[in-house]
């Protein structure tokens, strides 16, 4: 993406960096309007504005999908590479390793980390990547026609699709399980936790995996969606036409304390509860049970789920190589002489 110059609006608050908020977006969003997704792209320029992030070492890396066209609309100035379906963590481990001093965000969705990605996000995960890894879950394949993703809910109805006989994979578990360092889910309807989520995940060592529920305006706004279900789910909608995407407004709530039931764009509804101000996030076995109940209560918690700084190296520290990022070293530091590697052959 090219650099685009703007006249400075006279009296305009500037960032560390004497920019203007407006310097820090990307271009026009092509997806549904209404679409979590673009609610979350103006989440994480707020915060990349606020805390004075250098676009010009910060890389966006993404899959395929919806939420993967999402790092062009965003921090325009900034690196970006759309890689394959569910490879985002792949390239994004590589882009960590060769380049240390970059600030590294991964922009996936449900379809992209919990189908075909499930084994690259695990591993990235385990490997403790220092990165920012989103995930935009709305519960379907919205860039190919609605089909069930492998977030979707057990029974859920789509016209195209039929029933999901399947239960759903829990994100913020899946990242438990495979130990991840922070775990956190929000609703993108709720901008100043979503910011405040994102700017502890800036500031964490290590992989910090951020699941947040983003409605979808065109596939999965009905009462069977594991995204926005009614209370006993009473009600039987049919989707919208194919060709036909209307506009939908997007969907903000106000801050509110211990449960709120947020209507979707068909009048169906979602339950958040936002963790208790008691929780002990840094509690592993704490964290599992929580989300367990949870789920058999059919809520969505939100908040910050999982943290530890501490026990486990990130993968810098765990490959233990050099501080100056392996891209400004010069040849002779990257490649081996001929003495050494016949010394290694020799060994063999």
């Amino acid at each position: 993406m090219g650099i685009t110059t703007e006249v400075p609006v006279k009296g305009a608050k500037l960032n560390a960096l004497g920019l203007e908020k407006s310097a820090y977006k990307g271009s026009p969003s092509t997806l549904c309007k209404g679409c979590g997704h673009d609610t979350i792209s103006q989440r994480i320029m707020n915060v990349a504005w606020e805390l004075g992030l250098d676009q010009t070492q910060v890389v966006k890396i993404s899959g395929i999908g919806c939420s993967s066209k999402s790092p062009a609309y965003f921090m325009g100035w900034s690196h970006a590479f759309n890689g394959v379906h569910g490879r985002m963590p792949a390239i994004a481990t590589g882009a960590a390793v060769a380049n240390r001093a970059l600030t590294v965000i991964g922009v996936s969705g449900d379809g992209d980390t919990a189908s075909i990605g499930t084994g690259q996000f695990k591993h990235a995960v385990r490997r403790n990547v220092p990165m920012v890894y989103i995930v935009e879950n709305n519960g379907v394949y919205g860039l190919t026609k609605g089909q069930f993703s492998a977030t979707a809910d057990l029974g859920q109805k789509l016209k195209y699709a039929g029933i999901n006989n399947l239960p759903p994979l829990d994100i913020c578990m899946e990242a438990l399980a495979a130990n991840a360092t922070f775990v956190a889910r929000s609703f993108a309807g709720d901008p100043k936790q979503v910011e405040t989520l994102l700017k502890a995940a800036f500031s964490h060592r290590g992989i910090a995996v951020l699941d947040i529920i983003s409605p979808c305006v065109s596939f999965n706004n009905h009462d069977d969606s594991t995204k926005s279900y009614s209370w006993g789910r009473a009600q039987n909608m049919a989707l919208n036409e194919l060709n036909f995407i209307p506009y939908f407004p997007e969907i903000t709530i106000d801050a509110y304390v211990g449960e709120l039931s947020v209507e979707m764009h068909d009048g169906s509804k979602i339950v958040l509860k936002k963790l208790d101000p008691d929780y002990d996030p840094t509690n592993k076995v704490g964290a599992f049970r929580t989300l367990e109940e949870a789920r058999q209560n059919q809520q969505f918690i939100t908040g910050l789920i999982y943290v530890n700084e501490k026990e486990r190296p990130d993968l810098h520290e765990l490959l233990a190589y050099t501080e100056t990022p392996l891209v400004h070293l010069p040849e002779e530091k990257l490649r081996p002489s001929r003495a050494a590697l016949a010394q290694v052959l020799a060994g063999l």
